[in-house]
């Protein structure tokens, strides 16, 4: 009783030195009554919101509370009261009406607390791991079951070729091939120089210099054209296909479509398949020839050789087989560019940060896949002796 009497007098001297807005706990025998203000102002000044807290702790938990005297009240004076009471009314609270509803309404949308970092483990690595290969398993069983639709799709397409989305198809042929003419036939230009310019330096050395013509010529048209044209596909038409069907999930249009009974597979994902099966294998050629184009250029130059004797020397040094592997190579390509695209584009939430996150990893993973599939068939065609 002495201790609480003490409490008393010195609130009161506090009271009594301080204008009417700082007075802050006003305690007799058994109520706690605040008054003053208790809004973001009052709070703003520097050291308030500790100095009231501190105020507010010495209250015991038995004693009733009366903010009736507050002055001008806010959320931010309210939450502080809130917090101290342990997101709990106490019982035998004096309230006014409008005091009531704020704290209903920290009731109802209760304020989250921040996440903690979590506490590093010595077997974090192992669990990442772990977790690293469910995702990559869930993906796989994705682009299985997609892979499965469209070849579901493509089926129905050829037995009623009348009603495929044709119009479709030739929009995305258009899009995804004759638009990438011009970067494809840049960046294969500079590589058949660059390729050409420094294989013509080693091979001068030992005087074998027209040998440039078949390394260049499998090199470009059995390796380097399909990776190149495939890369620059999967960056330039694989992350379009990623945020066009991203945009139409935003926009709700893909609930749309399902809604109308419209089959995702056959009008989003089949013409796009399509489009790149047909596009890619054209662009490995075009890429090829352009590349070809630059090494021999790059092979007058440094060389002399003639462009000429470098056409007529190319049929021998490359050959048919070399130019069907490309073409395999580049079906291979498309078709799994536009899988991959068409898988993460469904995938991506009704938010911006969802679409960036879906379209680099669409990107990132079609070129991964692109590089992983040129090995196989490396290895395939080594051990078939091709």
């Amino acid at each position: 009783m002495g201790v609480l009497y003490g409490f008393h007098i010195l609130c009161m001297t506090l009271s009594s030195t301080s204008s009417q807005s700082d007075r802050l706990v006003v305690l007799d025998d058994k109520v706690c009554r605040l008054s003053g203000d208790w809004n973001v102002q009052a709070l703003a000044v520097s050291g308030e919101v500790d100095r009231r807290v501190a105020l507010l702790a010495r209250a015991r938990p038995a004693m009733d509370w009366d903010l009736t005297s507050i002055a001008k009240f806010d959320a931010v004076g309210a939450q502080l009261l809130w917090k101290r009471w342990g997101a709990v009314l106490p019982p035998g609270v004096v309230l006014t009406d409008s005091q009531r509803a704020l704290f209903d309404v920290l009731a109802e949308y209760p304020v989250e607390r921040a996440p903690t970092a979590p506490v590093p483990q010595m077997f974090d690595w192992v669990r990442g791991i772990g977790r690293g290969v469910f995702v990559g398993l869930e993906h796989g069983l994705g682009l299985l079951r997609m892979l499965g639709t469209f070849m579901g799709d493509f089926g129905r397409l050829l037995m009623r070729p009348s009603r495929g989305p044709w119009r479709e198809i030739s929009a995305q042929v258009y899009r995804v091939g004759a638009q990438a003419l011009g970067i494809t036939a840049l960046v294969g230009f500079l590589i058949g120089i660059v390729l050409s310019y420094l294989s013509a330096q080693q091979l001068a050395v030992f005087g074998v210099g027209q040998f440039i013509v078949k390394l260049l010529g499998v090199a470009t048209v059995r390796e380097l054209g399909p990776i190149l044209a495939a890369i620059l596909v999967a960056g330039r038409s694989g992350s379009s296909i990623t945020a066009q069907i991203g945009v139409m999930r935003v926009t709700q249009e893909l609930d749309a479509m399902e809604v109308m009974g419209i089959s995702h597979g056959q009008r989003l994902i089949l013409p796009r398949v399509i489009a790149l099966a047909i596009a890619m294998p054209l662009l490995v050629l075009w890429t090829d020839a352009i590349a070809l184009i630059g090494g021999m250029i790059a092979a007058k130059l440094q060389l002399g050789l003639t462009m000429q004797w470098f056409f007529g020397q190319l049929p021998d040094a490359i050959g048919i087989k070399n130019y069907w592997i490309s073409v395999i190579k580049g079906i291979t390509f498309g078709i799994w560019i536009a899988l991959v695209a068409c898988h993460f584009g469904l995938r991506i939430k009704p938010n911006t940060e969802s679409l960036g996150r879906g379209t680099t990893a669409s990107v990132v993973t079609a070129i991964t896949g692109v590089i992983l599939i040129d090995a196989l068939y490396a290895i395939l065609f080594n051990e078939m002796g091709i």
